[in-house]
């Protein structure tokens, strides 16, 4: 996720190479980043967040104490934006000694400017620096601002977990139509031609989801006969308890 707001950022000329400073411990991901994008990179976090006064957290929300352990020290003076899920607020400016913090929920579909995003500062985040996260997560897609912390992890089921719960349901749409006689990487290109055009489409019209629905479902149609098939079947109720799931499990990472 942290990679795919870099190559947003760095596409939409919200940042420049020279701005920016990648951490990570991994040798064989930390050349990944040094070869796929011309940025500075280091194995060393301290080194890495002693060269801005914005430093983003991309990591295993288990892996965040230790990080920012090493941190603590030479953090006074900069803001801790976050894009792990569940950290809450509280739990990043004790670790890291600062008020000045910024969490974000991105989606991975940032990474080709169609992300969905949800963010949160503290009243300690400086006017500028929150206008460079605005432009980082425009650049990123849509994006909206919330005052209360609890819509984060609302956030984390609803996009960011999203894109993985719709790539199921494209796989299911490619499986479908490979069992009904297509090759399947001409069903993967319908598939996946459908699930974006419908969504563009949607996004155009402005009206309620059940209502382009109605305009595709004729009496007695093929429409109506497979919609009562996932009525029966209660694939919304699955995919609102599986992203009920998703929140309950945000919280408990964040330990509410």
């Amino acid at each position: 996720m942290g990679e795919a707001l870099l190559k947003a950022a760095l596409s939409g000329s919200v940042l420049a190479p020279e701005d920016v400073a990648v951490a990570e411990v991994s040798d064989d991901r930390r050349a990944y980043i040094a070869n796929a994008h011309p940025v500075f990179t280091t194995a060393d976090p301290v080194e890495a967040a002693s060269r801005g006064d914005l430093v983003l957290f991309a990591m295993k929300p288990q892996e965040f104490e230790r990080a920012a352990a090493s941190l603590k020290s030479a953090f006074a003076g900069k803001t801790a934006a976050s894009i792990m899920a569940g950290v809450r607020i509280t739990t990043i400016a004790k670790a890291l000694g600062t008020d000045s913090v910024v969490r974000i929920m991105p989606n991975t579909p940032a990474a080709v400017g169609e992300g969905a995003s949800i963010w949160t500062a503290t009243s300690a985040v400086a006017p500028d620096v929150r206008a460079s996260i605005e432009a980082l997560l425009a650049a990123a897609g849509t994006a909206m601002f919330v005052e209360d912390e609890k819509y984060l992890d609302m956030a984390t089921a609803l996009i960011g977990s999203g894109p993985g719960f719709v790539y199921l349901l494209i796989e299911a749409f490619v499986d479908a139509g490979v069992h009904i006689g297509f090759r399947r990487e001409v069903a993967e290109k319908l598939a996946l031609q459908t699930f974006a055009g419908s969504a563009k489409y949607a996004q155009s019209r402005g009206v309620h989801l059940a209502q382009l629905r109605n305009e595709v479902t004729s009496p007695g149609g093929t429409t109506a006969a497979g919609l009562l098939v996932l009525e029966e079947e209660a694939v919304r109720a699955t995919i609102i308890e599986a992203i009920e799931a998703a929140y309950e499990r945000s919280r408990e990472l964040g330990g509410g």
